[in-house]
């Protein structure tokens, strides 16, 4: 069936190709605008919140891990002095001769009591507790449980009262549970682009659904799916670059401040957590990643809706 005379000549004049100011002008502004803008900051700030959290706790994990790789601690635990300071001297002769160890710190009393004193108090109540005698051991690279046992089986025939523990392995629910965290927050940064693409879809089809009849004309003129779909693509990128980077400086923010609040605890596990550079710059593609999945979810859902409507 041929065109109309009036459709045709419309189309041989420059309607077609259907794109740019012209396809602009002939669909009315289908401005996404509402609430998409808002919902799409909202999305971006706590995917970078999310983000932020799984690239902390990787680095307060891997800090943890290489500071306590290679480290155990020796306890000579015996109620009268004189003689737990001649069982840590036997331990000290013996950590010297070992072939796993590469250096190790005799910790003076007093800074054993420093530590204990928040909870045991000063005065009467430390003096009142036997406090053992620790020594900071550095094992060589490699060293597994085997030389762990091996050492503390030697320990405790020449010292008894004596033992070694890894600082790794006392760690490693706190670790293990560090890890589970940042699964979660890499869990929910899927589900929030999720939440986004449903929106953005949603809000496509309702933009459809009411300029259906301005459409149907636009392919009498000679526009098919793919121009009309620009349109929308268009309108949804403005939204979209608004939102994102609103949501980005919004986390930006929310993370500058809970830095400075864990700061505060002057922590060495939570020093380790600070973002470097490279992870700040991961955190700034969340926009980008954010305006490609709205601008590419608006797409098929307009044509997948055009080729069900037309």
């Amino acid at each position: 069936m041929k065109r109309p005379p009036t459709i045709g000549s419309a189309v041989d004049r420059g309607l077609a190709p259907f794109r740019g100011r012209r396809a602009a002008h002939l669909l009315p502004k289908a401005r996404f605008g509402g609430p998409i803008p808002w919902v799409i900051a909202v999305m971006v700030a706590l995917t970078v919140l999310a983000a932020g959290g799984a690239l902390a706790l990787s680095n307060m994990v891997s800090s943890a891990r290489g500071d306590l790789e290679g480290s155990a601690t020796v306890q000579v635990i015996e109620p009268d002095a004189d003689a737990r300071q001649a069982k840590a001297a036997v331990v000290v002769d013996l950590l010297a001769q070992d072939p796993a160890v590469v250096g190790f710190r005799a910790v003076p009393e007093a800074e054993v009591a420093e530590l204990l004193e928040p909870w045991l108090g000063g005065g009467e109540g430390m003096e009142a507790v036997p406090l053992p005698a620790l020594i900071d051991v550095e094992l060589r690279d490699g060293t597994g449980a085997a030389e762990l046992q091996r050492i503390e089986a030697a320990l405790q025939d020449a010292a008894p009262g004596s033992r070694i523990d890894s600082q790794a392995q006392f760690l490693a629910p706190v670790l293990s549970a560090l890890r589970a965290l940042q699964w979660m927050a890499l869990a929910m940064i899927f589900l929030l682009a999720f939440t986004g693409a449903a929106a953005v879809w949603l809000a496509s089809r309702n933009v459809l659904g009411g300029n259906r009849d301005t459409i149907e004309i636009v392919h009498l003129l000679g526009g098919n799916d793919d121009q009309i779909a620009r349109v929308f693509q268009r309108s949804i990128l403005f939204d979209a670059v608004a939102g994102g980077m609103l949501g980005l400086v919004t986390g930006a923010l929310a993370i500058t401040l809970m830095a400075r609040r864990f700061a505060a605890l002057d922590s060495g596990m939570v020093a380790g957590g600070s973002l470097s550079a490279l992870d700040w710059a991961i955190l700034a593609l969340v926009p980008l990643f954010a305006v490609g999945i709205a601008v590419y979810t608006a797409r098929m859902t307009v044509i997948q809706a055009l080729r069900k409507m037309l």
